[in-house]
């Protein structure tokens, strides 16, 4: 069985891909500050900014592929620590794809639609990038970089994601769940749009552009809906009191980051390829029908 690398395992992204990739890969996974043990994978505690610590690892493990989706991943960070942000998101992501394209290992990068200042939704691989805060910067100076240190490489443009979280990391609906449960009341922004799609299904993207896309391509959901709106289908798939959604406008908070206003992804050259995007619906019940399980088990 080949083996896979996959960095952020703690991350909820990551977390998701090893479940699934343990199906078919010999899994390695790394963490950082947060450690954690996943079944069927093999971890190791890895500063990825170390980089003769990164090379020791990789020679150490060999892996046939690598996906990395560990980054400094909130905007609100990136804003006030622009320098450290830059070193995880930028200096390191580089650093391993050099190292794998010395290595000619594939090389699978998660990138965001917050390369987009959402102005020209929907947008597609080849639409000219404008980030308006640091993390998306960042992300176009790593999508950069790294074509240049490795033209083969593929950069995954990801959505907003939801699903089950590792007791590590929450995706967005976490805390909105909470507050729900507790009947507490849940301010949504009806005036800013995505295209989200369960972290099973982005996991299942990523799996598939390590096979067929070097390139960009984008993992978006087939569905543009607004914060809001996600809400309240969350709140109809687990039966949560709609009446307690509170609908804002984005101008309405104060937010450190900028925020775009839409950046609905164009996804059809990853469904050509085979990306497989249930409806939003579908993919939320799915997700209700797991954490039913796992609460029960």
């Amino acid at each position: 069985m080949q083996r896979l690398l996959i960095t952020g395992a703690s991350g909820f992204l990551g977390w998701n891909l090893c479940q699934l990739a343990r199906s078919e890969w010999e899994v390695y996974g790394t963490y950082d500050r947060h450690p954690i043990e996943i079944s069927g994978t093999k971890l190791a505690r890895i500063d990825l900014t170390n980089l003769d610590r990164v090379k020791f690892e990789i020679d150490r493990i060999a892996p046939d592929a690598v996906i990395h989706t560990a980054a400094a991943s909130s905007p609100n960070f990136c804003q006030s620590h622009p320098d450290q942000s830059y070193q995880i998101n930028v200096t390191a992501s580089a650093q391993l794809a050099q190292i794998c394209a010395a290595a000619k290992i594939p090389f699978v990068f998660t990138s965001t639609d917050l390369v987009f200042d959402g102005t020209q939704p929907p947008y597609l691989e080849t639409d000219p990038v404008s980030p308006i805060n640091i993390y998306g910067e960042q992300k176009v100076a790593a999508e950069r970089d790294i074509f240049t240190a490795y033209p083969q490489a593929a950069i995954c443009r990801m959505p907003l994601m939801f699903g089950i979280s590792p007791p590590t990391a929450t995706s967005f609906i976490q805390p909105w769940m909470s507050a729900l449960r507790s009947h507490q009341s849940l301010q949504l922004f009806t005036d800013e749009f995505r295209t989200p799609v369960s972290a099973t299904t982005a996991a299942q993207g990523l799996l598939m552009a390590l096979e067929t896309s070097p390139g960009i391509l984008n993992l978006g959901g087939n569905e543009r809906v607004s914060r809001y709106e996600f809400g309240r289908l969350l709140a109809q798939v687990f039966e949560f009191d709609l009446s307690l959604l509170d609908p804002i406008s984005r101008r309405d908070l104060l937010m450190a980051a900028p925020r775009a206003a839409d950046v609905s992804l164009d996804s059809n050259k990853a469904v050509e390829l085979g990306y497989n995007l249930a409806p939003l619906r579908e993919q939320l019940e799915l997700v209700h029908s797991q954490m039913e399980r796992l609460f029960s088990d």
